[in-house]
C-alpha cells in the first residue's frame, strides 16, 4: 500500500502510530522528520514568503473571493508515486489544500487513488481521525494503542483539577492577530480540559473575527496568542499590533503577566499528540501551582509582561 498525506496533522498521526513505512508523499508544511524522508507533493504559492498577518489575510481572502486555491499539486511526482490512498481535509481551505482541489489534481492520474477527507470539528473528532487513518492503512490496532496512551495523560490532568477543586480560568485564545480571530473547532475543548473556559470561542465551529471592544469587556485572566501557522518567534514580531491597542494595558491578563505566546502546532495542527501536548502546556499556564510545564514543551512558549520583557 502507498499513502499520501495532504495535511500535516495526518502525517503526524501516521508517524505517531509508526505507519510511516506506508507513507510516500506529503505537503511542504508537514513535520520536519517527514520532510527529511518523504517527497513533497503539495506546495503553496506563498511558500517561503514573509508576509504580515494582515497581508496573509488579504491574500487568502482575495483568493477565496476569486474561487482560486493558493495550493497546488506536483502532478508528476504524484503520478510517479501512484498512491492507493490520499488523506485530505475540508475543515479549513485557508490552512491546507482541500478535497475539491485534490480531486482536480488526481483526475489526471493514470491510477485513481481513494480520497479520504479528514474533517474534525471537536476534540473527539480528532481522536476518531486517528482510528480512521489507521484502519484505512490496515493497522486499526495501532490507533487504539496510540490513543490509550494519550487519554491517560488527559485523564490525569482532569483528575488533578478535580482533586484540588480548581476554579476555571477565564481565558481567551487568539488564533490570528490582524484581524483578531477567536479560536474554534477543537481548541475550546483543549482549554476546558486544561482547566479554563473561553467564552469568546466557537466550540466545534470556525474561528471568526472578533472586535477589540468585546475582548476588553470580556477581560480575560489569561490571554493565549497562537496565530495559525506561526511559531513563537514569528508571532513575537507582531505583538505590537496588540500592545498598541486602546486599553491593552488595562486587561487583567496583561496587568498580571498572564499573556503567553505558544507555537501554533499545539492547537491548529489537529493530531491527537500535538493537541494533548497543548492541553498539558495550557494546564501548567492556567494552574502553575499544581502543574509544571513539561521540559520538552518549554521552548514552545514564552510570556509577555507589561515592560515588554520576554521571559522563559
Amino acid at each position: 500500500m502507498k499513502v499520501c498525506s495532504f495535511l500535516p496533522a495526518a502525517t503526524q498521526m501516521i508517524y505517531d502510530m509508526e505507519l510511516q513505512h506506508l507513507l510516500y508523499g506529503i505537503t511542504f508544511e508537514c513535520p520536519q522528520k517527514a520532510l527529511d524522508e518523504k517527497q513533497k507533493v503539495v506546495r503553496c504559492v506563498m511558500e517561503g514568503k514573509n508576509y504580515s498577518s494582515a497581508e496573509i489575510d488579504k491574500i487568502f481572502s482575495a483568493s477565496k473571493a476569486q474561487g482560486k486555491s493558493l495550493y497546488y499539486v506536483e502532478e508528476a511526482i504524484l503520478e510517479q508515486i501512484a498512491p492507493d490512498i490520499i488523506f485530505t481535509q475540508d475543515t479549513c481551505e485557508v490552512c491546507q489544500i482541500d478535497t475539491k482541489c485534490t480531486e482536480a489534481a488526481v483526475a489526471k492520474l493514470t491510477k485513481q487513488p481513494q480520497l479520504i477527507p479528514l474533517t474534525p470539528n471537536n476534540l473527539q473528532d480528532v481522536y476518531r481521525t486517528a482510528t480512521l487513518i489507521a484502519t484505512a492503512m490496515g493497522h486499526e490496532e495501532a490507533a487504539y494503542t496510540y490513543l490509550a496512551g494519550l487519554q491517560k495523560r488527559t485523564a490525569s490532568i482532569l483528575d488533578t483539577l478535580r482533586l484540588h477543586s480548581m476554579p476555571l480560568k477565564r481565558v481567551m485564545l487568539i488564533e490570528w492577530i490582524e484581524p483578531i480571530y477567536n479560536c474554534g473547532h477543537w481548541i475550546p475543548f483543549q482549554i476546558a480540559q486544561a482547566g479554563g473556559i473561553d467564552m469568546l470561542s466557537n466550540p466545534g465551529g470556525d474561528s471568526i473575527p472578533i472586535p477589540w471592544d468585546k475582548i476588553i469587556k470580556y477581560n480575560p485572566e489569561v490571554l493565549i496568542i497562537a496565530p495559525c501557522g506561526f511559531h513563537i518567534e514569528r508571532a513575537k514580531r507582531e505583538l505590537s499590533l496588540l500592545s498598541i491597542k486602546e486599553n491593552w494595558h488595562e486587561l487583567e491578563a496583561v496587568k498580571n503577566n498572564q499573556v503567553f505566546l505558544i507555537d501554533f502546532d499545539l492547537f491548529t495542527q489537529p493530531s491527537p499528540s500535538t493537541l494533548v501536548d497543548g492541553i498539558e502546556l495550557l494546564a501548567a499556564l492556567f494552574h502553575p501551582n499544581i502543574f509544571k510545564i513539561p521540559k520538552r514543551l518549554k521552548h514552545k512558549t514564552f510570556s509577555y509582561n507589561v515592560e515588554n520583557v520576554i521571559t522563559n
